[in-house]
């Protein structure tokens, strides 16, 4: 039988992959020129714009504001280039006014660099051309906004610059002083803590430079060698193809931080793969989003969230890896078990071994494009460079290592493709980044954010589990329709400083606003990743988004454990404790699975489900007496179930 890898696929499958990202990822939408040298012009500015991050991540950086002038001018010129005005429009076409728009983008940046000393001068009192030249940039970002991602984002900055204008009229802790147009102007552009501020600082160095890692890996085959490698460690175990899915995505996903591209692009692969097999089309659909959603949360890379975090707390890069490890580990375990218990509960069996790919041969012609990662956590976590210089020497490395068989080796134009589609592929981010910019310009501006932790923890009445599950329905509001790093900023600003008010750890803090944020990709009504999938699978969408809530339900109570229990963060702890804690939180997710699935030996009662559960919620706090009555609903669970299987067993034979 011919070996089941992830080959070529149909070109009614890559019809409907592109289909599925334009529905659920707006930011695909983008035109395709008819016109040769038009559409020449924009492959080579995008070329040029990834060389001028790519050469100046190793060189050293222009001065502040000329950097990231430089840089959100290049993305919306590109933006205005690419992303037509509406639907409607013409994706063949570049119309006059699009042109206009690049133009006025570049001369934002022009007004910068030309009176740069004098413009650093003026912060605190702008004249009449700052003001006017800012307001260009404001409306310039929203419009590029509206057109990737749609109207929530710019609402989003409206109300905020509204709040700036008139919050002096507002009641109660939002109340502020009260400021006029040319003091927001002032904050948002020339001030460093607006458009060009952090969020934009880490657009134009973190997120350009490893969602350049990720294209260019994605061009010499990593994507492939991760669902081989998966297929041929999982593929023939009980519920094979699934378990695939969620290496994959889990692997893919880290890498190229976007969850409604991973679903498009695993799940066309592994979804038919699990609904072959037997599970149903909303499982299906489910493992493979949930999976997806996971790789952000995964390190090492995490989709830049990483590097990210790192910057807003200023702790080093190894810090976020070593935390984020466990919590992201019990939240894939969680699915795994599910996808076991599911596979045994109905019988479901895997790939015959004959069909699937041997790994000693998956990595006797992929394996060496591991080299370039490991390369990247050397450089990252011990050579002392930094995080800027090792993505640099990452995607150097990686071309050199692609280099070494012919079926990952990439010609100069696929190297050339690959900065292309770097550059295209950070358009959205970058955008969504600068108009974060905005909101935390006038977050800063007006105190908003300690008004916000203020409000949270009176709601709460300072009452921890409270303010969590307040916090976690703010970051899952605020995270529906975002990119991933766009929503964990926001997240950041407003809700984090709620829980570090209480006393929480600023790490943990962070990571638990990150979690709820990412899962709003999978949460009904607004469920991109698992309507994509659904769209993949056939299924019902909103059946899919609840059963990726389901499959999911042990990462929405990981954030849980380690605010309560910061020893599952590796904070503050000592080894033989963190062995304690992860044991015991290793224990509490496979009974989730296990209250969530109804199955473990045989099929579960109502009353066992809830009390698994119920062991499952004890294992969350450090405390040793909660977890031994944790461990003891374990033994009565598995004694019960151990009982009525035999019952099932002796009535089979009678």
């Amino acid at each position: 039988m011919a070996k089941i890898t992830l080959d070529e696929l149909k070109p009614d499958m890559k019809a409907k992959q592109e289909k599925l990202l334009e529905k659920f990822e707006k930011e695909s939408k983008t035109r395709t020129f008819d016109h040769f040298l038009l559409a020449q012009a924009v492959y080579w500015i995008a070329i040029g714009i990834a060389l001028y991050h790519f050469i100046t991540s190793f060189i050293g950086y222009p001065a502040t504001h000329l950097h990231r002038s430089l840089h959100v001018a290049m993305i919306l010129f590109m933006t205005f280039f690419i992303y037509p005005v509406s639907r409607k429009s013409s994706r063949k076409t570049l119309p006059w006014y699009d042109i206009v728009f690049a133009l006025l983008s570049v001369a934002v940046a022009v007004y910068v660099w030309v009176d740069y000393i004098n413009f650093i001068n003026r912060m605190g009192s702008p004249n009449t051309m700052d003001v006017i030249m800012g307001t260009l940039l404001i409306v310039l970002v929203l419009e590029a906004s509206r057109r990737i991602s749609g109207w929530p984002l710019v609402i989003l900055s409206l109300l905020f610059l509204l709040y700036g204008l008139f919050g002096r009229n507002l009641p109660g802790i939002f109340m502020h002083r009260g400021y006029d147009w040319k003091a927001l102007v002032n904050h948002i552009f020339i001030n460093t803590e607006g458009i060009y501020g952090t969020s934009v600082d880490v657009a134009a160095s973190y997120i350009f430079l490893f969602i350049m890692f990720g294209t260019v890996m994605n061009k010499c085959g990593m994507g492939r060698f991760f669902n081989d490698l998966a297929l041929a460690f999982a593929g023939s175990s009980k519920g094979g193809p699934a378990k695939v899915a969620v290496i994959a995505s889990g692997l893919l996903g880290s890498i190229n931080g976007s969850a409604v591209a991973n679903v498009v692009t695993t799940g066309a692969f592994t979804i038919p793969l699990m609904k072959k097999t037997g599970y149903s089309k909303e499982f299906s659909g489910a493992v493979e989003s949930s999976a997806s959603v996971g790789g952000q949360l995964l390190p090492p890379i995490m989709g830049a969230a990483a590097f990210i975090m790192a910057e807003m707390l200023g702790v080093k890069y190894g810090t976020i890896v070593i935390s984020a490890a466990i919590p992201a580990l019990l939240y894939y375990l969680g699915i795994l078990v599910q996808v076991q218990l599911r596979a045994s509960k109905n019988n479901l069996q895997g790939i015959p071994k004959e069909e699937l790919p041997k790994v000693r041969d998956v990595m006797r012609e992929r394996g060496h494009l591991l080299l370039p990662i490991a390369f990247l956590l050397y450089m990252l976590l011990f050579s002392g460079a930094t995080v800027i210089f090792s993505a640099f020497w990452a995607i150097v490395a990686t071309i050199v290592v692609s280099m070494a068989r012919k079926s990952t080796r990439m010609t100069y134009k696929q190297i050339l493709d690959a900065f292309a589609e770097g550059t295209r592929a950070v358009v959205s981010v970058a955008v969504a980044c600068a108009v974060v910019g905005i909101i935390i310009g006038v977050v800063s501006l007006t105190g908003f954010g300690l008004n916000m932790a203020n409000a949270i923890i009176q709601l709460g009445h300072s009452n921890l589990m409270l303010t969590l599950l307040l916090t976690m329905v703010t970051c899952m509001i605020l995270g529906m329709g975002l990119p991933s790093i766009p929503a964990y900023l926001i997240t950041a600003t407003m809700a984090a400083p709620a829980l570090v008010k209480l006393g929480i750890p600023p790490l943990a803090a962070h990571m638990f606003v990150f979690y709820f944020a990412m899962f709003a990709n999978i949460t009904p009504p607004v469920a991109l990743a698992s309507f994509a999938a659904a769209g993949l699978s056939g299924g019902d969408p909103m059946k899919t988004g609840l059963q990726s809530v389901k499959l999911s339900l042990a990462g929405f109570i990981v954030p849980y454990m380690f605010i309560y229990n910061s020893a599952l963060l590796l904070i503050d702890t000592t080894p033989l404790i963190a062995i304690r804690v992860t044991i015991t939180a290793i224990v509490g997710v496979c009974m989730i699975g296990m209250a969530t699935e109804g199955y473990f030996l045989t099929e579960m009662k109502w009353l066992l489900r809830l009390l698994s559960f119920a062991g499952a919620l004890l294992l969350i706090t450090a405390n040793v007496w909660q977890d031994a009555i944790g461990l003891t609903f374990l033994v009565v669970v598995l004694l019960f179930q151990y009982h009525e299987k035999r019952v099932v067993q002796h009535t089979k034979t009678a």
